[in-house]
């Protein structure tokens, strides 16, 4: 967890009191480094008890007035002005891809010119992995973009994989939905290597799968008459100007349209606005993919609604991204 550091920054700028966060996979750590920061240093340490998405979601805005310095682990920084001096702490995975990356050869026999991308926790990984890929043969791209470390994509930005000049893709961590964007966005086919359990799957059957899902709430929400807008108050996720343009476009199309400022989107939120038909989320992307059925209502994406209101083909379907270069404010 990289303590020394932590320790070292924290003495260095006589910080009288610190701010700790962490998403949820990394909050047991938390009592125990703000021990250790306490015993080792003159701070008082002020622990982030809410839930943690990402680098757009740190507690800036919370803890102003309160913390000096926010100490903020398991992301990459981005483009953002962070209201209190934040230090990243990356928190990378001691995981050994060895015995996996041999399994995948066998995957990838009938490919030469490989993309490789993986999240935040394994990016330590990358080099190792391509030198193993070329040193059997293969060659081996690295995409990168304004938003994203070299071979990085985030839950929200698949920036690094547009326009990659490969015949498949492969996917270094866990879960479906990184691999999931990642073939929506690259139309090529995409490999997922989950190190934690040594599963390797291709995404072309779970893409499909979603895409039914996807297209089911997208005809449901053809009906709808009364839209909700929800825009989320966390600093990486707040798109309040693509909010607007939202509402003026379903009210152009005589439709009904109510913009709604929440931080964290979920069910029980929504449970007073039930009398709208159907919301469109301009929060983080992976609300309406990842939560979909446990909401009543249709929650689409800006680009679905655009499926709806008949201003883009459903041949050309894709998944939202926050752009934090280009942001929307």
């Amino acid at each position: 967890m990289d303590l020394d550091k932590v320790i070292r920054k924290i003495n260095s700028k006589n910080v009288e009191t610190v701010g700790l966060q962490f998403p949820e996979g990394l909050k047991t750590q938390a009592v125990k480094i703000a021990d250790a920061i306490e015993s080792e240093t003159d701070s008082t340490v002020i622990i982030s008890g809410d839930p943690c998405f990402g680098a757009c979601d740190v507690s800036d805005w919370k803890m102003k007035g309160a913390v000096d310095l926010i100490i903020h682990y398991g992301h990459t920084p981005l483009p953002l002005k962070y209201e209190i001096p934040t230090v990243f702490i990356e928190a990378f995975s001691n995981i050994d891809l060895k015995k996996d990356l041999e399994k995948c050869l066998d995957e990838l026999k009938k490919y030469s010119r490989i993309g490789l991308v993986t999240t935040t926790q394994h990016l330590h990984l990358l080099n190792e992995t391509k030198d193993f890929l070329e040193d059997n043969g293969k060659e081996v791209i690295l995409g990168s973009s304004p938003s994203t470390r070299k071979g990085q994509v985030l839950g929200c930005n698949f920036s690094s994989i547009k326009d990659l000049d490969v015949e498949i893709i492969l996917f270094i961590g866990s879960g479906n939905f990184h691999p999931l964007g990642i073939k929506l966005f690259s139309n090529v086919p995409v490999l997922a290597l989950d190190p934690y359990n040594s599963e390797i799957r291709e995404m072309d059957e779970y893409a499909d799968r979603i895409l039914r899902i996807r297209f089911a709430r997208i005809t449901k929400a053809r009906s709808a008459k009364k839209w909700g807008i929800l825009v989320s108050t966390k600093e990486g996720q707040y798109r309040m100007t693509l909010a607007k343009e939202i509402k003026k476009i379903l009210e152009d199309a005589k439709m009904q349209a109510y913009i709604i400022l929440v931080d964290n989107v979920s069910p029980d939120v929504l449970l007073p606005y039930l009398e709208l038909d159907a919301f469109v989320v301009s929060a983080c992307p992976r609300i309406a993919i990842d939560d979909s059925q446990m909401y009543k209502k249709p929650l689409l994406t800006p680009q679905e609604l655009e499926i709806v209101l008949n201003k883009r083909e459903w041949e050309n379907y894709q998944l939202d991204e926050i752009l934090f270069h280009e942001r929307y404010r």
